[in-house]
């Protein structure tokens, strides 16, 4: 969490720009700005392409500031189009923090909601979904994936029966980093997961070789997680030149460039970049408008940021 010295002037001022940004409807964004919309397999349903994170960005405590910074970039994001917000019981106070901003717009009808059930306790599932059910303050989650696998039999029993009853609406399984594919690949095979979450982007192309098909071939749909490697990606890039080219596909910034190729690959439904800008975040949700790289444009891509 950022340090940082809060006066009583910098507080009011901050409270009523918020204010102004929350007053405002959420939107849906003219039809020639309307961002990429991709199928949930299991279901059919439209989906945007770019989502939310919330990993270290909303974990900002009971900060008054931070907090509201937090609910302006979901305010944001769900005016420019976006739809899914992704958060899990390991990223300290970003459920919370979610709820606060979702209170503060009135809780909007076209947020797709996904967290996550993490604790090794099997027994304790069900308990750790429904306080983080009431942390959001939503009816009832559309997504609930167990993350990186933690006691992930248990737990996928238990989300299947919630499922069945109406208590969610998607099922799935997460991995970072490239860690435990095997198990992952293997559980995809063996269970009608809704969902599969893992790390892919310009340089972590593992995936590509046997997750991404799997997914296709099984009708699940794949969110990618760290797409700008938490940052250190961008971070890379900062001072370097987006070429020219990258005009072709609509790419103004290297964020979107990267998203870009992440979304182009046929079997990726939904990227999930965080962040605590509002600029940033309609960056984001803006590299699914307009045209995707074809198949030699990505391999363009991946080398040249490669060979930076």
């Amino acid at each position: 969490m950022r340090n940082r010295i809060i006066t009583r002037r910098a507080f009011v001022k901050a409270g009523a720009t918020c204010a102004a940004v929350l007053a405002l409807p959420v939107v849906a964004p003219a039809a020639e700005h309307a961002p990429l919309m991709r199928t949930i397999p299991s279901s059919g349903e439209p989906i945007c392409a770019i989502g939310l994170g919330t990993w270290i960005t909303f974990n900002v405590g009971d900060d008054p500031i931070l907090r509201h910074e937090c609910a302006d970039v979901i305010a944001a994001f769900l005016e420019a189009g976006g739809r899914m917000i992704d958060s899990s019981p390991m990223y300290g106070s970003s459920q919370p923090v979610t709820g606060y901003g979702l209170e503060k717009l009135g809780r909007p009808e076209t947020l797709f909601s996904a967290d996550k059930v993490w604790t090794s306790s099997a027994a304790g599932g069900p308990a750790q979904i429904e306080q983080s059910r009431r942390l959001w303050g939503v009816p009832r989650f559309d997504l609930v994936q167990v993350h990186n696998l933690v006691a992930w039999e248990a737990h996928l029993e238990t989300l299947f029966a919630m499922k069945a009853e109406g208590q969610i609406r998607y099922v799935g399984i997460t991995t970072s980093e490239g860690r435990r594919h095997d198990l992952f690949e293997q559980i995809m095979r063996r269970h009608p997961l809704d969902f599969v979450q893992f790390t892919y982007n310009i340089l972590d192309r593992e995936a590509e070789e046997r997750m991404l098909p799997l997914a296709a071939e099984r009708g699940m749909a794949v969110i990618v997680n760290r797409p700008f490697r938490q940052g250190a990606l961008t971070r890379r890039l900062e001072g370097e030149t987006v070429p020219d080219w990258a005009a072709e596909i609509g790419a103004a910034t290297w964020a979107q460039f990267i998203l870009k190729f992440i979304l182009s690959h046929p079997a990726v439904t939904v990227a999930i970049p965080a962040t605590t800008s509002v600029n940033h975040v309609r960056e984001n949700v803006a590299a699914a408008v307009g045209p995707l790289p074809n198949d030699s444009q990505r391999e363009r891509m991946a080398a040249y940021v490669r060979d930076l």
